[in-house]
């Protein structure tokens, strides 16, 4: 194997289009506002704001050999992540993901995945033939890796040879995907981002806090984990205990990609020699900046 990166992005990339509004928002109302089309997907996502903190991402996903699918590689090599590992396909056309948010947050969303689903195990053959890693010497960097891949293939890799060595970073796709994170927990080395809504999913459970969201991941199995909670007290569990910190208050403009932010700048916090609550409060301080910027 011959390889330098670090950093790998596996998971869903696509196109989102936005549409935002200052105003409150219910089913049915018609309102001015601004829609946008920029690269987005958790995958994608995370990649940007490793990016943004300095570190090069490299991804593994699918694109369709389409006009949407090249503009969407050129964008990520603009931004200067790796793209040789990328799956083309010529059946399989490019994801994208639609979402109208408001002042009084995400009113709806529609993810249309399926191509990444369709694809499956296929993205993840730089990681056996050599290229990235094999059976006899797995990668041993960071991945980050999307809840939106399929259930049975997450299971397959929660017991990979290839995924052996790898710090694995979880993120779910939604909420309404969180539950296909369970078969992952098992993983000696992975470490679960998700929000206290999500937990609550995972464990079949509803929690009044992020700290008993943790808590009870970590009763359920899992290694370590973080729960955010919004703008209330975020938590961090192992078995070595909970650690707790609270986000600075702002004014939230966006919420789309928070999520996937603070996952980046917690990994980021911690490739730059963060550790426990200097890494929680670091990450907070950058993903609150995000959902603040009004540009």
């Amino acid at each position: 194997m011959e390889t330098s990166t670090e950093i790998l992005c596996i998971g869903s990339v696509l196109w989102d289009v936005i549409g935002r509004t200052p105003r409150s928002m219910g089913i049915g109302h018609d309102v001015p506002g601004r829609i946008t089309r920029l690269p987005g997907g958790v995958a994608m996502n995370i990649a940007m704001a490793l990016v943004r903190e300095g570190l090069q991402p490299a991804l593994l996903t699918v694109l369709g050999e389409d006009a949407a699918g090249r503009e969407l590689a050129q964008a990520a090599a603009g931004f200067g992540m790796e793209i040789d590992h990328i799956t083309w396909s010529d059946t399989l056309p490019t994801d994208q993901y639609m979402a109208i948010e408001a002042e009084n947050g995400l009113v709806a969303a529609v993810a249309d995945a399926h191509s990444l689903e369709r694809a499956g195990e296929t993205i993840l053959s730089p990681l056996s033939d050599g290229r990235l890693g094999s059976a006899e010497d797995p990668f041993a960097g960071i991945v980050a890796l999307d809840g939106n891949l399929t259930e049975s293939l997450l299971s397959r890799i929660a017991d990979s040879p290839l995924f052996l060595n790898a710090d694995l970073r979880i993120a779910p796709a939604s909420p309404g995907k969180a539950s296909r994170l369970v078969p992952i927990l098992r993983h000696p080395r992975a470490t679960l981002y998700v929000n206290r809504i999500e937990a609550g999913l995972i464990c079949d459970d509803k929690f009044a806090s992020a700290e008993s969201a943790a808590t009870a991941l970590v009763s359920l199995g899992a290694r370590r984990v973080l729960v955010t909670d919004g703008g209330a007290q975020m938590a961090e569990a192992s078995a070595s205990g909970v650690l707790t910190a609270v986000p600075p208050p702002v004014i939230v403009t966006r919420v789309t990609g928070a999520g996937d932010t603070f996952m980046a700048a917690h990994i980021a916090a911690e490739a730059r020699g963060l550790t426990g609550v200097f890494a929680l409060e670091a990450a907070l301080g950058i993903t609150a900046a995000y959902v603040s910027e009004t540009s």
